[in-house]
């Protein structure tokens, strides 16, 4: 099978490049620098509505829903070239709630919301993992009783990235407790940050990202804000984390990242000879090399599922899994390969690959369990993809 670009693509791919060389500033750039993957500071907000405008956040989309109804590879250009000038666009908005509120949402909920997406004015954060509910999502405990026209939400979710710097929240929440199976009690909601009645704190990470807890006190939230039927939020969501799988795993740039490590290799010498010339350090880099292909081919299967309209459960877990260890081995044959420069933090002038290494190995540890543990992952795919018998 042949993934080369045609003459269309290759157009679309200069078109893209025009537009970056016009639009990204420094300050761009520098929000996202040293690995701030979880960041969207001003310039960010003002790069993604810039990018919304030009109706590229939402390239394949159909045109009924804000779209352009472009084809698949138009979009894996278009995020190339963004990671190839240090900056991203896009987010759970884009790749999570958009394609759950097109299969499950209203028609109100469509025309109300997706067009406002698709031009980058609102953003969402995932309201989903509480202190006694992470993989174990379907023991949350947070509360939405009906009180006529609105529901009235109490409870409590951390790590919800992002949640001080966007305006909306993709909530989960208990709307039957009597329900003996616990994952059939929940429904999906839409929430406004700024709503009374809800206090966001800051929660930093080994890694110095800055995500947060957020607590509902009493915050009435109006029912026609509810995505699909009450007590069914447990599917959408399980079709939600399927997208969002396909979509972390390009949180880090691990091609582009592996690619500076050759060249470092080929700059720098020890012991009078250039380190690329080390059997080792070739030995590990075509390692990573071999594996940032296998991750591509993946991405690629994965994104033509979703292109189809199927959800890609089992290929969704593939590829995290098989994405998210290979950052974390990128993370360890860098700091192998730089030795105790691999130390320095981004900011320093003597940093190799402006610090990406030392803070990409305090970020991959979470990779195991951030969008679902790896444990459970296989589990998916042995029950799902392998036929094995289901544990209980």
């Amino acid at each position: 099978m042949d993934f080369a670009f045609g003459e269309k693509e290759e157009e679309f791919r200069q078109e893209v490049r025009d537009f970056l060389s016009e639009v990204v500033t420094p300050e761009m750039v520098e929000e996202r620098a040293g690995g701030k993957y979880y960041e969207r500071g001003p310039h960010s907000k003002e790069l993604m509505r810039k990018v919304g405008e030009k109706g590229w956040l939402a390239l394949t989309w159909p045109k009924e829903y804000g779209g352009q109804g472009r084809p698949l590879g138009d979009r894996f250009i278009f995020a190339a070239e963004m990671l190839n000038y240090g900056v991203a666009a896009g987010g759970s908005g884009i790749a999570i709630v958009a394609p759950i509120l097109m299969r499950h949402g209203t028609e109100e909920q469509k025309k109300e919301w997706l067009p406002k997406i698709a031009r980058g004015e609102i953003e969402f954060s995932l309201g989903y993992t509480e202190p006694d509910a992470g993989t174990d999502l379907a023991s949350l405990q947070t509360r939405a009783v009906r009180d006529g026209d609105d529901y009235i939400i109490n409870g409590q979710k951390v790590y919800s990235t992002m949640a001080h710097q966007v305006g909306y929240h993709w909530l989960a929440a208990r709307t039957n407790v009597d329900e003996p199976k616990k994952h059939k009690g929940i429904s999906l909601f839409m929430v406004d940050l700024k709503s009374p009645g809800i206090t966001i704190r800051p929660l930093k990470t080994i890694a110095d990202e800055l995500t947060t807890e957020v607590f509902y006190d009493n915050v009435r939230v109006p029912a026609k804000n509810r995505v699909g039927e009450e007590n069914q939020g447990w599917y959408y969501i399980a079709e939600a984390l399927d997208f969002e799988r396909s979509l972390v795993v390009n949180i880090v740039n691990s091609e582009r990242i592996v690619e500076g490590l050759i060249e470092y290799t080929k700059e720098t010498k020890h012991k009078g000879r250039p380190l690329a010339e080390d059997p080792f350090v070739r030995q590990g880099l075509a390692q990573l090399w071999i594996e940032v292909n296998i991750k591509r081919l993946l991405g690629w299967r994965t994104a033509w599922l979703e292109s189809q309209g199927i959800v890609p459960n089992v290929e969704a877990a593939v590829l995290k899994i098989f994405g998210h260890e290979l950052d974390q081995r990128v993370a360890k044959t860098g700091m192998e390969i730089l030795g105790l420069y691999a130390q320095l933090e981004p900011g320093s002038k003597w940093a190799p690959l402006k610090g990406i290494i030392e803070h990409l190995y305090r970020f991959a540890i979470h990779l195991s369990y951030g969008g679902g543990s790896h444990e459970l992952m296989r589990t998916i795919i042995a029950s799902r993809g392998m036929g094995l018998p289901r544990l209980h």
